[in-house]
């Protein structure tokens, strides 16, 4: 069954249009891939447009920190939430001041490459994830990193570490939710029958390669020194806001929002998180939840789509997700002085096509 109900009258625009950038992943909003990544040019359109120079600007679902990164292109002060941790490490990219080179970074790697020792992820099932030559011989890689002094120079290292870490595993490295896939099986079967030592340094030093060209096209943007405050792994549902800010950004995360910790969960046990620390923080997302508030839902539309959902377990996650995400902006806009631009798009519950935006709006 389709049900069919009223669009938002707006008028049809590219952001890429109303604002010229060279790429969605151009410097650092092309740094890593991460699922439901906000498109840059609608953020940096959005600030351009609606903020005012000394306005605080808050993103409280910022994912990877597209808001952040914005806003020191375009000279305003910011404050970043989500539930993943992995928005600080990601964050931190952002304070890098200057130009490092990749002389820089491998005189960094090798000072600590003879240091004896393996760093593996404190996670009961990471060996269902990787060979066991190549989990080895990745412990012995990220204990070298965890020694590099250097603060700026291990962040490029790590993150060009969780490139190849992703890559030599049974996990699709192009796709956003893990799970052991044909494709990365036969990936890794012809790693094993080749020089894969080789491959994994060759590749990791690629990364790093990559990861400093994003970061000189970030440094060529004169990024401006700005108030950032980041808050990672932190409940949006529940955290109070205890400042006034001016605008607030954001794009929520989608209605089936289980893919976010658990598409960078080999990511999270390499950077150090236990096993408890990552499950709490699953248990979290929308659609595990046991502790989601009712709100009122003041939308004729709502309650269409409520109803048209068939199946019991999608009408229980649309619930969530509405009461989730309407309960968190209606009790954070007591915090916002001017607006509040908010960025959804449609999807489908079963075979129910949701349009977000219309009960938001209403």
């Amino acid at each position: 069954m389709h049900v069919l109900v009223r669009e938002p009258l707006t008028e049809c625009v590219s952001f890429r249009d109303l604002y010229a950038y060279p790429s969605t992943g151009y410097c650092l909003f092309g740094l890593y891939r991460y699922p439901a990544k906000f498109i840059p040019q609608v953020v940096l359109y959005a600030i351009k447009e609606y903020a005012q120079h000394g306005d605080v600007v808050f993103d409280p679902f910022a994912g990877n920190g597209t808001v952040g990164i914005a806003c020191r292109l375009l000279w305003y002060d910011y404050e970043l939430w989500d539930i993943n941790p992995m928005l600080s490490f990601l964050h931190d990219f952002c304070r890098i001041n200057h130009i490092v080179s990749m002389k820089e970074v491998i005189k960094s790697l090798e000072e600590v490459q003879n240091s004896k020792g393996v760093y593996l992820p404190k996670w009961d099932n990471v060996a269902y994830w990787y060979p066991e030559g190549f989990l080895e011989e990745l412990g012995r890689l990220r204990h070298a990193i965890e020694k590099v002094e250097n603060y700026q120079v291990k962040l490029i290292l790590l993150l060009a570490f969780l490139k190849t870490a992703k890559y030599f595993s049974y996990a699709d490295e192009k796709v956003h939710k893990l799970y052991k896939s044909k494709k990365a099986k036969e990936k890794v079967e012809k790693l094993l029958r080749d020089n894969w030592r080789s491959l994994m340094r060759e590749n990791l030093w690629s990364n790093v390669v990559y990861i400093l060209g994003k970061l000189q096209e970030y440094l060529l943007e004169k990024p401006k020194e700005v108030q950032g405050v980041v808050m990672a792994g932190v409940d949006t549902l529940k955290q109070e806001l205890d400042r006034d800010v001016d605008l607030l950004l954001t794009s929520p995360p989608y209605l089936q929002a289980q893919e976010y910790i658990r598409s960078t969960k080999l990511e999270l046990f390499w950077l150090g998180h236990t096993q408890e620390q990552v499950s709490q923080l699953s248990k979290r997302e929308i659609p595990y939840r046991k502790d989601v508030p009712e709100v009122s839902i003041k939308s004729e539309t709502y309650h269409v789509l409520y109803e048209a959902i068939g199946e019991e377990k999608l009408r229980e996650v649309y619930k969530k997700y509405f009461m989730s995400i309407i309960g968190s902006l209606q009790r954070l806009s007591e915090k916002v002085k001017k607006r509040m631009l908010i960025f959804v798009g449609p999807v489908y519950s079963g075979n129910v096509r949701v349009v977000f935006i219309v009960p938001m709006r209403d």
